[in-house]
Protein backbone atom coordinates (compact mmCIF):
# COMPACT_ATOMS: atom_id res chain seq x y z
CA UNK A 1 0.00 0.00 0.00
CA UNK A 2 1.43 3.34 -0.97
CA UNK A 3 1.86 6.22 1.43
CA UNK A 4 -1.09 8.56 1.01
CA UNK A 5 -0.56 11.53 -1.24
CA UNK A 6 0.29 14.66 0.64
CA UNK A 7 1.29 12.77 3.79
CA UNK A 8 3.65 14.77 5.99
CA UNK A 9 7.17 13.83 6.64
CA UNK A 10 7.42 12.94 10.33
CA UNK A 11 9.98 14.69 12.47
CA UNK A 12 12.47 11.94 13.42
CA UNK A 13 13.47 13.37 16.81
CA UNK A 14 10.23 12.69 18.69
CA UNK A 15 9.97 9.17 17.25
CA UNK A 16 13.54 8.33 18.25
CA UNK A 17 13.17 9.79 21.72
CA UNK A 18 9.90 7.89 22.18
CA UNK A 19 11.66 4.73 21.02
CA UNK A 20 14.48 5.28 23.51
CA UNK A 21 12.20 5.72 26.49
CA UNK A 22 9.97 2.81 25.53
CA UNK A 23 13.03 0.56 25.48
CA UNK A 24 14.03 1.91 28.92
CA UNK A 25 10.49 1.30 30.16
CA UNK A 26 10.86 -2.37 29.28
CA UNK A 27 13.86 -2.50 31.64
CA UNK A 28 11.70 -1.48 34.59
CA UNK A 29 9.04 -4.02 33.71
CA UNK A 30 11.66 -6.75 33.29
CA UNK A 31 12.81 -5.86 36.81
CA UNK A 32 9.20 -6.08 38.01
CA UNK A 33 8.67 -9.50 36.45
CA UNK A 34 12.02 -11.14 37.14
CA UNK A 35 14.10 -9.40 39.82
CA UNK A 36 14.51 -11.27 43.06
CA UNK A 37 13.82 -8.18 45.21
CA UNK A 38 11.08 -6.59 43.10
CA UNK A 39 8.25 -7.84 45.32
CA UNK A 40 10.05 -7.35 48.64
CA UNK A 41 10.94 -3.64 48.63
CA UNK A 42 10.94 -0.55 46.44
CA UNK A 43 14.07 0.07 44.41
CA UNK A 44 14.06 3.65 45.71
CA UNK A 45 13.77 2.68 49.39
CA UNK A 46 17.08 4.05 50.68
CA UNK A 47 17.00 1.78 53.72
CA UNK A 48 17.23 -1.33 51.51
CA UNK A 49 18.33 -0.42 47.99
CA UNK A 50 21.85 -0.16 46.53
CA UNK A 51 23.21 2.16 43.81
CA UNK A 52 22.92 -0.23 40.84
CA UNK A 53 19.31 -1.08 41.68
CA UNK A 54 18.41 2.55 42.45
CA UNK A 55 19.74 3.79 39.10
CA UNK A 56 18.09 0.90 37.26
CA UNK A 57 14.83 2.30 38.59
CA UNK A 58 15.78 5.98 38.38
CA UNK A 59 16.65 5.89 34.67
CA UNK A 60 13.17 4.55 33.93
CA UNK A 61 11.64 7.59 35.67
CA UNK A 62 12.25 9.39 32.38
CA UNK A 63 9.73 7.22 30.55
CA UNK A 64 6.23 8.25 31.67
CA UNK A 65 6.81 12.04 31.63
CA UNK A 66 8.54 11.84 28.24
CA UNK A 67 5.63 9.79 26.84
CA UNK A 68 3.17 12.36 28.18
CA UNK A 69 5.21 15.27 26.82
CA UNK A 70 5.43 13.64 23.37
CA UNK A 71 1.71 12.84 23.45
CA UNK A 72 1.03 16.53 23.84
CA UNK A 73 3.52 17.38 21.11
CA UNK A 74 1.90 14.82 18.81
CA UNK A 75 -1.49 16.40 19.52
CA UNK A 76 -0.24 19.78 18.31
CA UNK A 77 1.35 18.27 15.19
CA UNK A 78 -1.98 16.56 14.46
CA UNK A 79 -3.65 19.97 14.64
CA UNK A 80 -0.92 21.53 12.48
CA UNK A 81 -1.78 19.13 9.63
CA UNK A 82 -5.33 20.39 9.20
CA UNK A 83 -5.72 23.55 11.33
CA UNK A 84 -9.17 22.32 12.31
CA UNK A 85 -9.55 22.85 16.05
CA UNK A 86 -12.89 21.05 16.39
CA UNK A 87 -11.61 18.03 14.47
CA UNK A 88 -8.46 17.94 16.58
CA UNK A 89 -10.46 18.18 19.81
CA UNK A 90 -12.65 15.27 18.74
CA UNK A 91 -9.59 13.17 17.93
CA UNK A 92 -7.95 13.97 21.29
CA UNK A 93 -11.14 13.16 23.19
CA UNK A 94 -11.71 9.82 21.46
CA UNK A 95 -8.04 8.81 21.58
CA UNK A 96 -7.83 9.76 25.24
CA UNK A 97 -10.89 7.69 26.11
CA UNK A 98 -9.50 4.80 24.06
CA UNK A 99 -6.26 4.85 26.09
CA UNK A 100 -8.24 4.89 29.33
CA UNK A 101 -10.25 1.88 28.12
CA UNK A 102 -7.06 0.00 27.20
CA UNK A 103 -5.57 0.70 30.60
CA UNK A 104 -8.67 -0.59 32.36
CA UNK A 105 -9.28 -3.59 30.11
CA UNK A 106 -5.79 -4.80 29.15
CA UNK A 107 -3.16 -3.29 31.44
CA UNK A 108 -4.80 -3.21 34.89
CA UNK A 109 -5.06 -7.01 35.21
CA UNK A 110 -1.28 -7.30 34.81
CA UNK A 111 -0.40 -4.90 37.62
CA UNK A 112 -3.34 -5.63 39.93
CA UNK A 113 -2.87 -9.38 39.27
CA UNK A 114 -6.62 -9.81 39.58
CA UNK A 115 -9.46 -9.67 37.05
CA UNK A 116 -11.98 -6.98 37.94
CA UNK A 117 -9.54 -5.04 40.15
CA UNK A 118 -8.08 -1.94 38.54
CA UNK A 119 -4.66 -0.30 38.84
CA UNK A 120 -4.87 2.91 36.83
CA UNK A 121 -1.45 3.74 35.46
CA UNK A 122 0.41 5.20 32.50
CA UNK A 123 -2.21 4.86 29.74
CA UNK A 124 -4.88 6.14 32.11
CA UNK A 125 -2.78 9.22 32.90
CA UNK A 126 -1.92 10.03 29.29
CA UNK A 127 -5.48 9.31 28.18
CA UNK A 128 -6.89 11.70 30.78
CA UNK A 129 -4.27 14.24 29.71
CA UNK A 130 -5.52 14.04 26.13
CA UNK A 131 -9.13 14.35 27.27
CA UNK A 132 -8.20 17.48 29.20
CA UNK A 133 -6.26 18.78 26.21
CA UNK A 134 -9.32 18.30 23.97
CA UNK A 135 -10.84 21.24 25.87
CA UNK A 136 -7.68 23.26 26.50
CA UNK A 137 -6.58 23.21 22.85
CA UNK A 138 -9.25 25.79 21.95
CA UNK A 139 -7.29 28.34 24.00
CA UNK A 140 -4.27 28.26 21.67
CA UNK A 141 -0.81 26.81 22.14
CA UNK A 142 0.61 29.70 24.20
CA UNK A 143 -2.22 29.58 26.71
CA UNK A 144 -1.94 25.78 26.92
CA UNK A 145 1.82 26.10 27.53
CA UNK A 146 1.18 28.58 30.34
CA UNK A 147 -1.46 26.32 31.90
CA UNK A 148 0.85 23.31 31.74
CA UNK A 149 3.67 25.23 33.42
CA UNK A 150 1.28 26.58 36.07
CA UNK A 151 -0.05 23.11 36.93
CA UNK A 152 3.44 21.62 37.25
CA UNK A 153 4.77 24.55 39.27
CA UNK A 154 1.84 24.83 41.70
CA UNK A 155 0.28 21.41 42.28
CA UNK A 156 2.76 20.62 45.08
CA UNK A 157 1.01 23.32 47.10
CA UNK A 158 -1.64 20.63 47.67
CA UNK A 159 0.79 17.99 48.98
CA UNK A 160 -0.49 18.52 52.52
CA UNK A 161 -4.07 17.78 51.47
CA UNK A 162 -4.77 14.08 51.97
CA UNK A 163 -7.70 11.98 50.85
CA UNK A 164 -8.14 10.55 54.35
CA UNK A 165 -9.11 14.00 55.67
CA UNK A 166 -11.67 14.70 52.93
CA UNK A 167 -14.33 12.17 53.86
CA UNK A 168 -16.52 11.05 50.97
CA UNK A 169 -14.59 13.29 48.57
CA UNK A 170 -11.34 11.48 49.38
CA UNK A 171 -11.43 8.93 46.53
CA UNK A 172 -12.07 11.73 44.04
CA UNK A 173 -9.01 13.55 45.38
CA UNK A 174 -7.11 10.35 44.63
CA UNK A 175 -8.17 10.64 41.01
CA UNK A 176 -6.71 14.15 40.91
CA UNK A 177 -3.63 14.29 43.11
CA UNK A 178 -2.93 11.52 45.61
CA UNK A 179 -2.65 7.79 44.88
CA UNK A 180 -5.41 5.90 46.59
CA UNK A 181 -8.57 3.82 46.22
CA UNK A 182 -11.10 4.38 43.45
CA UNK A 183 -14.42 6.12 44.17
CA UNK A 184 -17.90 4.56 44.17
CA UNK A 185 -16.61 1.34 45.73
CA UNK A 186 -14.83 0.25 42.54
CA UNK A 187 -12.15 -2.31 43.33
CA UNK A 188 -8.61 -1.05 42.80
CA UNK A 189 -6.58 2.12 43.11
CA UNK A 190 -5.26 5.09 41.20
CA UNK A 191 -1.49 4.85 40.76
CA UNK A 192 -1.26 7.91 38.49
CA UNK A 193 -3.40 10.84 39.71
CA UNK A 194 -4.25 12.90 36.67
CA UNK A 195 -3.74 16.58 37.55
CA UNK A 196 0.05 16.80 37.09
CA UNK A 197 -0.06 14.54 34.03
CA UNK A 198 -2.51 16.92 32.38
CA UNK A 199 0.14 19.55 33.02
CA UNK A 200 2.84 17.51 31.28
CA UNK A 201 0.62 16.80 28.25
CA UNK A 202 -0.28 20.50 28.06
CA UNK A 203 3.42 21.40 28.20
CA UNK A 204 4.10 19.15 25.21
CA UNK A 205 1.27 20.73 23.24
CA UNK A 206 2.53 24.20 24.08
CA UNK A 207 5.99 23.34 22.77
CA UNK A 208 4.49 22.13 19.48
CA UNK A 209 4.94 25.38 17.51
CA UNK A 210 8.72 24.98 17.86
CA UNK A 211 8.45 22.06 15.44
CA UNK A 212 7.18 24.42 12.76
CA UNK A 213 10.36 26.53 13.17
CA UNK A 214 13.84 26.17 11.75
CA UNK A 215 15.64 23.16 13.20
CA UNK A 216 18.59 25.17 14.53
CA UNK A 217 16.31 27.63 16.32
CA UNK A 218 14.27 24.76 17.76
CA UNK A 219 17.42 23.05 19.03
CA UNK A 220 18.63 26.22 20.76
CA UNK A 221 15.32 26.83 22.51
CA UNK A 222 14.81 23.21 23.59
CA UNK A 223 18.36 22.91 24.86
CA UNK A 224 18.11 26.19 26.78
CA UNK A 225 14.77 25.15 28.29
CA UNK A 226 16.15 21.75 29.26
CA UNK A 227 19.24 23.24 30.91
CA UNK A 228 17.05 25.75 32.75
CA UNK A 229 14.89 22.89 34.05
CA UNK A 230 17.94 20.95 35.29
CA UNK A 231 19.35 24.08 36.96
CA UNK A 232 15.97 24.77 38.59
CA UNK A 233 15.93 21.19 39.89
CA UNK A 234 19.37 21.54 41.48
CA UNK A 235 18.46 24.90 43.02
CA UNK A 236 15.06 23.89 44.38
CA UNK A 237 16.26 20.51 45.59
CA UNK A 238 19.21 22.14 47.29
CA UNK A 239 16.95 24.59 49.11
CA UNK A 240 14.82 21.61 50.17
CA UNK A 241 11.69 23.65 50.91
CA UNK A 242 9.34 23.15 47.96
CA UNK A 243 8.77 20.96 44.94
CA UNK A 244 8.65 17.48 46.43
CA UNK A 245 6.93 15.94 49.47
CA UNK A 246 10.09 13.97 50.35
CA UNK A 247 12.99 16.24 51.39
CA UNK A 248 16.47 14.86 50.86
CA UNK A 249 18.74 14.27 53.83
CA UNK A 250 22.38 13.55 54.61
CA UNK A 251 23.00 9.81 54.80
CA UNK A 252 25.81 7.87 56.48
CA UNK A 253 27.53 7.45 53.10
CA UNK A 254 28.13 10.08 50.42
CA UNK A 255 26.72 7.83 47.71
CA UNK A 256 23.48 7.35 49.60
CA UNK A 257 23.24 11.11 50.19
CA UNK A 258 23.42 11.58 46.42
CA UNK A 259 20.67 9.00 45.99
CA UNK A 260 18.56 10.82 48.57
CA UNK A 261 19.02 14.04 46.57
CA UNK A 262 17.76 12.30 43.42
CA UNK A 263 14.99 10.36 45.14
CA UNK A 264 12.01 12.44 44.00
CA UNK A 265 8.34 11.47 44.00
CA UNK A 266 6.66 9.96 40.98
CA UNK A 267 3.24 9.26 42.54
CA UNK A 268 2.10 11.91 41.80
CA UNK A 269 4.95 13.41 39.77
CA UNK A 270 6.28 16.32 41.81
CA UNK A 271 7.64 19.52 40.33
CA UNK A 272 11.17 18.30 41.02
CA UNK A 273 10.41 14.95 39.39
CA UNK A 274 9.17 16.82 36.30
CA UNK A 275 12.24 19.05 36.20
CA UNK A 276 14.80 16.27 36.56
CA UNK A 277 13.12 14.08 33.92
CA UNK A 278 11.76 16.55 31.38
CA UNK A 279 14.85 18.76 31.47
CA UNK A 280 17.14 16.03 30.06
CA UNK A 281 14.35 14.96 27.67
CA UNK A 282 14.23 18.47 26.18
CA UNK A 283 18.03 18.51 25.87
CA UNK A 284 18.03 15.11 24.22
CA UNK A 285 15.20 15.81 21.78
CA UNK A 286 17.24 17.89 19.26
CA UNK A 287 20.10 15.39 19.56
CA UNK A 288 17.72 12.63 18.53
CA UNK A 289 16.99 14.57 15.33
CA UNK A 290 20.68 14.21 14.40
CA UNK A 291 20.99 10.53 15.29
CA UNK A 292 21.45 8.45 12.16
CA UNK A 293 22.52 4.96 11.22
CA UNK A 294 21.16 1.76 12.68
CA UNK A 295 20.58 3.25 16.13
CA UNK A 296 18.41 6.03 14.74
CA UNK A 297 16.45 3.63 12.54
CA UNK A 298 15.85 1.10 15.32
CA UNK A 299 14.74 3.73 17.84
CA UNK A 300 12.43 5.32 15.26
CA UNK A 301 10.82 1.94 14.53
CA UNK A 302 10.13 1.41 18.22
CA UNK A 303 8.95 4.99 18.59
CA UNK A 304 6.41 4.67 15.76
CA UNK A 305 4.78 1.66 17.39
CA UNK A 306 4.69 2.66 21.08
CA UNK A 307 1.26 1.33 22.02
CA UNK A 308 1.88 -1.92 20.16
CA UNK A 309 5.17 -2.36 22.03
CA UNK A 310 3.68 -1.37 25.38
CA UNK A 311 0.83 -3.88 25.37
CA UNK A 312 2.79 -6.67 23.70
CA UNK A 313 5.87 -6.49 25.94
CA UNK A 314 3.76 -6.65 29.09
CA UNK A 315 1.92 -9.78 28.02
CA UNK A 316 5.10 -11.36 26.72
CA UNK A 317 6.79 -10.58 30.04
CA UNK A 318 3.92 -12.09 32.00
CA UNK A 319 3.96 -15.22 29.82
CA UNK A 320 7.72 -15.64 30.27
CA UNK A 321 7.44 -15.15 34.04
CA UNK A 322 4.65 -17.74 34.29
CA UNK A 323 6.62 -20.26 32.23
CA UNK A 324 9.73 -19.76 34.36
CA UNK A 325 7.64 -20.07 37.53
CA UNK A 326 6.18 -23.38 36.34
CA UNK A 327 9.61 -24.74 35.51
CA UNK A 328 11.15 -23.62 38.80
CA UNK A 329 11.41 -26.01 41.74
CA UNK A 330 10.11 -23.36 44.15
CA UNK A 331 7.68 -20.51 43.41
CA UNK A 332 10.35 -17.79 43.62
CA UNK A 333 13.28 -19.72 42.17
CA UNK A 334 12.81 -18.19 38.72
CA UNK A 335 13.51 -14.67 40.03
CA UNK A 336 16.87 -13.36 38.92
CA UNK A 337 19.73 -11.23 40.16
CA UNK A 338 20.05 -7.77 38.67
CA UNK A 339 22.61 -8.65 35.94
CA UNK A 340 20.29 -11.35 34.61
CA UNK A 341 17.41 -8.88 34.63
CA UNK A 342 19.40 -6.86 32.08
CA UNK A 343 19.84 -9.98 29.97
CA UNK A 344 16.09 -10.66 30.11
CA UNK A 345 15.42 -7.02 29.17
CA UNK A 346 17.68 -7.13 26.11
CA UNK A 347 16.15 -10.43 25.03
CA UNK A 348 12.65 -8.98 25.34
CA UNK A 349 13.56 -5.93 23.27
CA UNK A 350 15.29 -8.05 20.61
CA UNK A 351 12.29 -10.38 20.26
CA UNK A 352 9.90 -7.45 19.87
CA UNK A 353 11.90 -5.44 17.35
CA UNK A 354 10.82 -7.33 14.17
CA UNK A 355 7.06 -7.10 14.91
CA UNK A 356 7.43 -3.45 15.94
CA UNK A 357 9.28 -2.66 12.73
CA UNK A 358 6.56 -4.43 10.72
CA UNK A 359 3.83 -2.50 12.53
CA UNK A 360 5.64 0.83 12.17
CA UNK A 361 5.97 0.24 8.42
CA UNK A 362 2.30 -0.69 8.20
CA UNK A 363 1.31 2.59 9.88
CA UNK A 364 3.64 4.56 7.60
CA UNK A 365 2.23 3.00 4.41
CA UNK A 366 -1.45 2.96 5.30
CA UNK A 367 -3.98 5.78 5.42
CA UNK A 368 -6.46 3.75 7.52
CA UNK A 369 -7.94 6.07 10.18
CA UNK A 370 -7.99 3.44 12.90
CA UNK A 371 -4.21 3.06 12.84
CA UNK A 372 -3.91 6.54 14.36
CA UNK A 373 -5.39 5.06 17.54
CA UNK A 374 -2.68 2.40 17.72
Amino acid sequence: MQQPAGAEKREPGPDRLRGLVIVLMALDHARFFFHEDALRFSATDLTQTYPALFFTRFVTHFCAPTFALLAGLGAFLHYAKNRDQARTAKFLLTRGLWLVFLDVALISPIFSQEIGKFALGTLWAIGCGLVGLSALCFLGSRAVLAIGCLILASHDLFDSVHAASLGAFGPYWSLLHEPGPLPLGIAGRVAYPILPWIGVVALGYGLGPLFLEDGAKRARILTAAGLAAVFAFILLRGVNLYGDPKPWSVQPQTTMTALSFLNVSKYPPSLLYALVTLGPALILLPQMEKLGGAAGRILADFGRAPLFFYVTHLYLGVAAALIFAQLAKTPEAYRLGLPWVYVAWLALVAVLYPPCRWFANLKRRSSAWWLSYL
